[in-house]
């Protein structure tokens, strides 16, 4: 039976793992600097997980300052075989309450001033992102929120906004024109540099508000928000348990999208091109080819 590690990212509002056993914490340090913090190791319902705290402990690390990087890698370096990523999000449409948990399989990247790949010049690679999550860990992550009681939708997409500020009544309305289901800072580049990793991805978004579009609700601010983030920490902490119990007997499969062998079609430089100093960092996530 092929072997589960489980790398967690946790957001806003969650910042343990209660059932862990075997704890053991694990600073770590990258070819691309410190993640937002240690790395905490444990086993869950027989399954090896790895929590990796994204805005570090005590929520000190704001979106737009976060290494995506380091905490990808760091994951990669841990042996994960998947990353699940859980967030806070904002809702752009009437039929996304907060509280509800959306499976998200779809991304609109509106960030602009993080770096979005481990490639570089010397070595450059362009990996597809046409569906930019793991449809089968997204299956069994919405499988998990429903077992956990959690309102789930499954499918959605999300527009990934730079921050830290929330959006303008008029960007809202836009992103709502667009066809988007919610709003975060956080997913991105983080799904891009997983699959550059070669590690399957999905997302739990988890509503918080309505941002800032809806008529007859109040503008998205941060008390708003972390009152209804206490019942979805609650719910995303049995989401995890539950997600680990689904997988403990489960014989783990390759990603439906070959994402674990992704980089064999997509490094571009040739081998006596490439920059021995680039190659050198980049083993810490792409090894397996290089």
């Amino acid at each position: 039976m092929s072997h589960w590690k489980l790398g967690i990212v946790g957001g806003s509002g969650l910042y343990d793992l209660p059932g862990l056993e075997n704890v053991r914490k694990q600073a770590v340090e990258t070819p691309w600097g410190a993640p937002s913090g240690e790395l905490t190791q444990g086993t869950l319902n027989g399954v090896e997980l790895v929590f990796l705290p994204r805005h570090g402990p005590g929520h000190v690390i704001p979106p737009n300052e976060i290494n995506f990087r380091a905490n990808i890698a760091a994951l990669k370096m841990a042996g994960c075989t998947d990353i699940l990523s859980v967030s806070a999000c904002g809702s752009l449409k009437q039929e996304l309450p907060p509280g509800r948990f959306v499976v998200v399989d779809q991304y609109i990247d509106r960030t602009k001033s993080r770096v979005n790949s481990f490639f570089e010049t010397g070595c450059v690679a362009h990996v597809s992102m046409a569906d930019p999550v793991c449809a089968r860990l997204a299956g069994l992550a919405a499988e998990a929120s429903e077992a956990a009681g959690a309102p789930v939708t499954r499918g959605g997409t999300y527009l990934a906004m730079e921050g830290p500020q929330f959006s303008s009544r008029a960007e809202s309305a836009l992103y709502r024109s667009w066809g988007c289901d919610v709003i975060g800072m956080t997913n991105m580049p983080e799904a891009r540099l997983a699959r550059e990793a070669e590690l399957p991805y999905a997302a739990i978004a988890m509503v918080t508000d309505y941002d800032s579009w809806h008529e007859t609700e109040a503008a998205v601010d941060v008390p708003a928000v972390l009152q209804v983030m206490a019942q979805n920490s609650h719910l995303a902490r049995k989401t995890i348990a539950r997600l680990a119990e689904i997988v403990s007997d489960r014989e783990r499969t390759s990603s439906p999208q070959g994402i674990e062998t992704g980089l064999d079609t997509a490094i571009i430089t040739p081998s006596a091109s490439r920059d021995p100093h680039v190659v050198k960092r980049l083993k810490a996530i792409a090894g397996r080819i290089l």
